[in-house]
C-alpha cells in the first residue's frame, strides 16, 4: 500500500507537521503526527465519500482544540482522581485540568517524529521524566495501518525506564451519517460487555462495578444510543449522559475481541471495534458545545460519540482493577481495530 505524505502546516512554535493518507477497502484515512490525530475517516457514499470523523480543517484549529478531536492520548487516558497516585512509596502530584483530576495529558499537543511503515505510518515519542508528573521517561511507539478490509489497525507499544502508571486510547468522535449531520441518537449501537464502572460527581471510578442488564446502560442487544439516555438514571444524571467505562472479556489467546458495533441505519455504514484492552469508554459527546470545525460545520452536544478503548480509569488509586504499572524492562502492547463496512 503506497502512504501519501504531505506537509500539513507549522505549529505556533515552528515545528512542522505533516499528513499521512492511508486507503483501503474503500476508506480513506487521514493523520498528522501533532498529537497523532486521526483528521478524515472517508466511507464510500451514494455520490461521493462521506467524512464520518468530527474534527477541523487546520492544524491552528487543532492547536486550539479543548476536545481531544481524533487525538491519541497519554500519558493516561481518562480520568485520574485528585491528580495524583503513589508508586514505590512516592507521591506524585499530577497535571490537574479537569476540575480537581487529571484528564488524559498533554500528548495531544506533542509533535511525534513519524515515518511511513509497513503499508502505514509509525508516530514515536520520548517523554520525560516528570511530565504531567509522571515518573519516569516513556517511549510510546503508535502505528496506524489500513487494510484491504477497511480495517484501521491501531498498534501501541511503550517502555520506561522507571516504575510509571501509563494508559493509552484514540479520542475520535464518530458521526457515521456524516459529520455534522446531527446527533448520533438514531445510531444503533452494541456493547460486548454488561458491567460498567460506577462514576462519582467528578466521573471517576467509585470502584463499584455495575451490571447493565435491563437498564438504560444495557447496549447487550443493539439499540439505538439515545433510546435510553435521558432515563431518570443517578449515572445519566452524572455524566448528562453516557460517559462511563465499559468492561470488556479477554479475547481467546490474548487476540483482539470484538468490543462494539456502531450503525447507522440510514446509510448503511457500520464501525466494528475490536481490541486486546480490558475497557471501552462510551462517551456521547455531553459536553460539545458549539465546536466551529471542518467543513464550516459546527457541532454540537452529542453530534458524535467515542469509543475509547482503555484501561479503567483511576486504575493506581484501585488495586482491584487490571493493573497499569509498567516497570523498567516490561513493554507494554495493545492494539484496536475499527472497522468500517458499508451495506450495499
Amino acid at each position: 500500500m503506497v502512504v501519501e505524505r504531505r506537509m500539513y502546516g507549522m505549529t505556533a512554535e515552528g515545528r512542522p507537521v505533516e499528513e499521512f493518507t492511508l486507503r483501503g477497502g474503500g476508506v480513506t484515512v487521514r493523520c498528522i503526527n501533532y498529537g497523532c490525530r486521526l483528521t478524515r475517516i472517508l466511507m464510500p457514499g451514494p455520490e461521493e465519500p462521506v467524512d464520518v470523523l468530527l474534527g477541523f480543517d487546520t492544524l491552528e484549529e487543532y492547536e486550539a482544540d479543548t476536545t481531544y478531536q481524533g487525538t491519541f492520548v497519554g500519558r493516561y487516558a481518562n480520568r485520574i482522581e485528585g491528580a495524583h497516585f503513589t508508586c514505590g512509596g512516592t507521591r506524585y502530584p499530577l497535571l490537574q485540568n479537569d476540575g480537581a483530576n487529571y484528564l488524559h495529558g498533554s500528548w495531544h499537543r506533542r509533535v511525534f517524529d513519524a515515518e511511513a511503515a509497513d503499508g502505514g505510518v509509525r508516530f514515536t515519542y520520548t517523554s520525560p521524566d516528570g511530565e504531567d508528573g509522571f515518573p519516569g521517561e516513556v517511549r510510546v511507539c503508535v502505528s496506524y495501518t489500513l487494510t484491504e478490509a477497511g480495517e484501521l489497525v491501531m498498534d501501541t507499544r511503550a517502555e520506561t525506564d522507571a516504575d510509571t502508571y501509563v494508559n493509552f486510547t484514540n479520542h475520535s468522535y464518530f458521526n457515521l451519517a456524516g459529520a455534522g449531520s446531527g446527533t448520533v441518537c438514531d445510531h444503533l449501537l452494541w456493547l460486548g460487555s454488561d458491567k460498567f464502572l460506577e462514576a462519582n460527581e467528578g466521573l471517576c471510578p467509585t470502584g463499584r462495578v455495575l451490571d447493565a442488564r435491563g437498564g438504560a446502560f444495557d447496549f447487550t442487544a443493539e439499540k439505538p444510543v439515545g433510546r435510553d439516555i435521558g432515563a431518570d438514571d443517578p449515572q445519566l444524571r452524572t455524566g448528562s449522559g453516557y460517559d462511563h467505562c465499559f468492561l470488556l472479556p479477554a479475547g481467546p489467546h490474548g487476540a483482539p475481541a470484538e468490543a462494539a458495533r456502531l450503525r447507522d441505519p440510514a446509510s448503511g455504514r457500520t464501525l466494528r471495534v475490536y481490541t486486546t484492552q480490558p475497557g471501552i469508554q462510551l462517551y456521547t459527546g455531553n459536553f460539545l458545545s458549539a465546536v466551529r470545525g471542518k467543513h464550516g460545520r459546527t457541532f454540537g452536544f452529542r453530534d458524535g460519540l467515542c469509543l475509547e478503548t482503555q484501561h479503567y480509569p483511576s486504575s493506581p488509586q484501585h488495586p482491584e482493577f487490571p493493573s497499569t504499572l509498567l516497570r523498567p524492562g516490561e513493554i507494554y502492547r495493545e492494539k484496536t481495530i475499527y472497522q468500517f463496512l458499508v451495506n450495499t
